[in-house]
Parts: structure tokens; C-alpha cells; sequence
């Protein structure tokens, strides 16, 4: 039998934490790695609170083989993630050339430095594709970062399932019992 692989998920937002948007992206990720055989074991919401974000990815990423990130990536005040993820690991993030051009390509003389905070990527770290629009998300290590945007951050998981180490896929099957309440069941 195959070693256990687990992972963590850690979304990131105070828009989450409010009420103000609903994460779809956690139920996404459990399924989308089971199918690798990754045993998602536990989940976090931290606020976009550079210090919280940095000690979150610390404890997660020495705890399991993976973190996935969602969230805080974007060009607006809040988006710390990249520049968080930098300080856990005692890096600086500083602009990826590739991901300038691209954005050079598409906003020309409005590439302003809310947009260019895009284009931070931890030392050492390499990209992860984003098949849908804007900038690649990143993988420092165990560790990938990856949009908060659902339909985003479900393209760019395509390109991190083939970097995972995988482990025995556990195959389900629901049965539908009408009728009969759970407690009598068990």
C-alpha cells in the first residue's frame, strides 16, 4: 500500500471570514485531491493579516506534505499573500520578469503598482499556470498559492496535480436509505 500523502487548505480573505463571500473553493480542493490520493486533514481560514498568514503556512506546511493557498493574490490593498508567504519561509518576493511581461502585454502604460504586486513570487519558487485569465498563482516548496477566485483557482489546481506525490485513491460509494433515520442506522 502506498505512504499516506496529506495536505492542508488554507483560504485567506477577511471576506470570508465576514460573511461577505462563501468559499466554494475548500469542498473543490478535498475532491479534486482525492483523486490523487491526497488526504486533505485539515482546513483554515486566516484573515489577510500578514503576521496570522505567516504563521498559518509555518505550522501547516511542517505539519503535512502539501498547503494549498486561496486567496490574496490579486492587485488590491489586502492581496499580502505572496509577500506573507515570503516571510514564512525568510525569502523576499520580489517581481518575476515573467509575469511582468505578461502583464506589460495585456495592460501596457496602466501597469501600475497595484497591478505589478501580481508579479510577486517567493524566492525559489516557480509558477503555477493559470489557464483562465490573469497572472500564474505559485509554489514555494510544499506550498502553492493559488487564486481565490473559484473558476480561477480551479484551473490553476491542473497544473499542481501532476507536481503531487500520490497515495491510495479511496474509492466510495454513498448508499441511499429512505426512510430510516441515521441514528437507527448506526
Amino acid at each position: 500500500m502506498a505512504d499516506r500523502v496529506t495536505a492542508a487548505v488554507m483560504i485567506i480573505g477577511d471576506e470570508i471570514l465576514s460573511g461577505r463571500t462563501q468559499d466554494t473553493n475548500l469542498s473543490a480542493i478535498a475532491k479534486y485531491l482525492a483523486t490523487y490520493g491526497v488526504d486533505l486533514c485539515e482546513a483554515r481560514v486566516v484573515p489577510d493579516v500578514e503576521q496570522e498568514i505567516i504563521d498559518a503556512v509555518n505550522a501547516l506546511r511542517t505539519k503535512y506534505d502539501y498547503v494549498i493557498t486561496t486567496g490574496g493574490i490579486g492587485p488590491t490593498h489586502d492581496d499580502i499573500t505572496a509577500d506573507s508567504i515570503a516571510k514564512a519561509f525568510g525569502v523576499t518576493a520580489p517581481e518575476h520578469p515573467e509575469i511582468i511581461a505578461m502583464l506589460t502585454a495585456r495592460w501596457g502604460d496602466q501597469l501600475n503598482a497595484a497591478r505589478r504586486r501580481m508579479a510577486h513570487v517567493p524566492e525559489g519558487g516557480s509558477l503555477v499556470k493559470n489557464p483562465v485569465q490573469g497572472p500564474p498563482g505559485f509554489q514555494k516548496d510544499n506550498v502553492f498559492v493559488l487564486a481565490g477566485v473559484p473558476s480561477i483557482m480551479r484551473g490553476m489546481l491542473e497544473d499542481v496535480g501532476p507536481r503531487l506525490r500520490t497515495g491510495a485513491v479511496v474509492l466510495a460509494k454513498t448508499v441511499r436509505v429512505t426512510g430510516t433515520g441515521e441514528g437507527v442506522i448506526a
